[in-house]
């Protein structure tokens, strides 16, 4: 998933990355191991991921900026489901 730089607004979503395609797969293959030692079901995993990114953004942006970094992330979850079909 690695094209343009997509902006909304004051609040630029990079598709392209600047971190390390191995430092993400490192994080990515953390966490895939984490569902995978509890057995996660796909709703629950999709709950507790849902709540890791709600409190990502909660701390990561002023509140006046939550939202729109919400929508762009939901946006490039759905690009990134049509790049796979």
């Amino acid at each position: 998933m690695r094209a343009s730089v997509s902006r909304l607004s004051d609040v630029p979503m990079p598709i392209q990355s600047k971190y390390a395609t191995d430092k993400q797969d490192a994080i990515l293959n953390e966490l895939m191991a984490v569902l995978e030692k509890h057995q996660t079901p796909a709703d629950l995993a999709l709950m507790s991921l849902g709540n890791a990114v709600t409190n990502v953004v909660q701390q990561g942006y002023k509140g006046d900026q939550q939202g729109a970094v919400a929508r762009q992330f939901a946006n490039i979850l759905l690009q990134s489901l049509d790049n796979t079909n």
